[in-house]
């Protein structure tokens, strides 16, 4: 079989290097069959080259994996538009966190032929065997598929249990030196940057969060190390940019990870997403040693009635004894905060600003953004239990036009004064950021005027 998979291109002068899609393309070069890279996102190819490229080349299957968001639904609908004409149209899948929640509502906006719900491993395996073989999709579990003018869905695969079985991404079948350039807070113009995972899934549930694998399976250590070995000596690669859900998932496991880390020999920074439950001192300062320079942490707001609203399993004083521990041990905490879930109001609002206000270190921009209910997340289906949104074509058509306006308005203001609100808190955030950086500037022109400062590089925005 011959396999194309599409990397859409997020119009980002680097983009993120594509980790869902590099494993699918690991476990079907694993496989025997052929796998090829289209890299729209590189090269920032239209979507009539897409369709162009299809008219010239033959394959057997192409696939296209999306994210939730309104800018992925739009390129998904274009770029299937460019796959459905193509004169060899292969047979087409879709899969990721957008379409898995819905989709009967993706097969028909895309006229895609099936698509794959969930974790992929070991789903598109099988689903290539059918194809290949003109067997049934009717026993293929984890796919929705067209049955002529019916859709089927099929019962959802099981979570992988055993996340070490799963082949590391196909890092050889991607432009490497293309993503390895995406920048990090902390990360040096030298520094070569690429994202890991250290497990997948989390054992919270929030009610925005749409990511369906609630279940937490967390890779080994040794597992871990080994990938960060390859792409260290590979690719050059030193800075490590871990994007699962959680990597602080407790205190035990985070002290082990931190404490192979140190044991590896690596010398490599790296990044996580953590929990403030979690950032007990003692902690903090292993991570510090062990190489971490940032933990974005998943504050969403300053007020405990909307924290229990939106079962965020967190209290305001744990967040406050987490952050101080974090900027105490060195480490800069990622601090991000909605607005607009059940519960939240003007006031709501105030507490969050000024948290952000009173602990920003400078390192990132940080601004507030609407609370948005992807299909998939509790939320969601809250907004039509409660006559707010209709279903998933509302969401995507007519209400989800843009992740920093607000699509499904939770609280007792109307849409202006949202916005309004909105606007004043984010003036605020988006000032102090920039007379942070008016300091910072200043504190080096001094040093450079008045001491001489022979290193000093130039007035240099990038």
């Amino acid at each position: 079989m011959r396999v194309l998979l599409i990397i859409y291109d997020n119009e980002m002068h680097i983009n993120q290097f594509p980790q869902g899609i590099a494993y699918i393309a690991s476990v079907i070069k694993r496989e025997g069959h052929d796998v090829e890279i289209y890299n729209q996102d590189k090269s920032h190819y239209s979507e009539v080259h897409i369709n162009d490229f299809l008219n010239r080349e033959v394959y057997d299957m192409v696939g296209v994996g999306i994210i939730a968001g309104y800018y992925q639904y739009s390129k998904i609908l274009k770029i299937s538009e460019s796959i459905n004409r193509s004169d060899n149209r292969p047979f087409y899948i879709i899969g990721g966190h957008g379409p898995t929640p819905e989709p009967e509502y993706f097969l028909r906006k895309t006229g895609a032929d099936a698509i794959v719900m969930g974790e992929g491993e070991l789903t598109i395996v099988e689903l290539l065997n059918a194809v290949e073989c003109g067997g049934p999709l009717s026993d293929i579990k984890g796919i929705a598929y067209r049955d002529g003018g019916d859709v089927r869905i099929n019962k959802r695969r099981p979570l992988i249990k055993d996340v070490n079985s799963i082949p590391f991404p196909a890092y050889d079948l991607f432009p490497v030196d293309f993503y390895k350039l995406r920048r990090c807070p902390y990360a040096k113009k030298t520094d070569f940057v690429m994202p890991l995972l250290s497990g997948r899934g989390c054992m919270f549930k929030c009610n925005f969060c749409y990511r369906m694998d609630k279940e937490f399976r967390p890779r080994s250590s040794e597992s871990i190390i080994e990938e960060m070995g390859l792409l260290n000596s590979d690719y050059g690669v030193n800075f490590i940019a871990f994007n699962d859900e959680l990597l602080m998932s407790s205190v035990e496991r985070t002290t082990e990870l931190s404490e192979s880390f140190l044991n590896s020999g690596l010398d490599i920074k790296w990044i996580c997403n953590g929990r403030l439950n979690y950032a007990k001192p003692d902690v903090l300062k292993l991570m510090k040693r062990a190489g971490c320079v940032l933990i974005n942490y998943g504050i969403e707001s300053m007020d405990d009635t909307v924290l229990k609203n939106m079962n965020k399993a967190l209290t305001t004083k744990q967040i406050v004894k987490g952050v101080e521990a974090t900027l105490d041990a060195g480490i800069s905490p990622g601090l991000n905060i909605l607005f607009g879930n059940i519960g939240d109001n003007k006031e709501t609002l105030r507490k969050g600003v000024e948290f952000l206000l009173k602990y920003d270190d400078g390192s990132q921009l940080r601004t507030i953004r609407p609370v948005t209910p992807y299909p998939g997340s509790p939320l969601y289906y809250y907004a039509i239990e409660n006559g707010l949104l209709k279903d998933c074509e509302d969401f995507y058509e007519n209400k989800h036009v843009n992740s920093d306006l607000v699509a499904v308005n939770f609280t007792c203001l109307n849409d202006d004064e949202f916005n309004g609100c909105l606007f004043e808190a984010n003036f605020k955030l988006i000032e102090n950021y920039y007379k942070q950086k008016l300091k910072h500037d200043l504190r080096h022109m001094k040093k450079l005027y008045y001491e001489c400062d022979t290193t000093f590089r130039g007035f240099r925005q990038f």
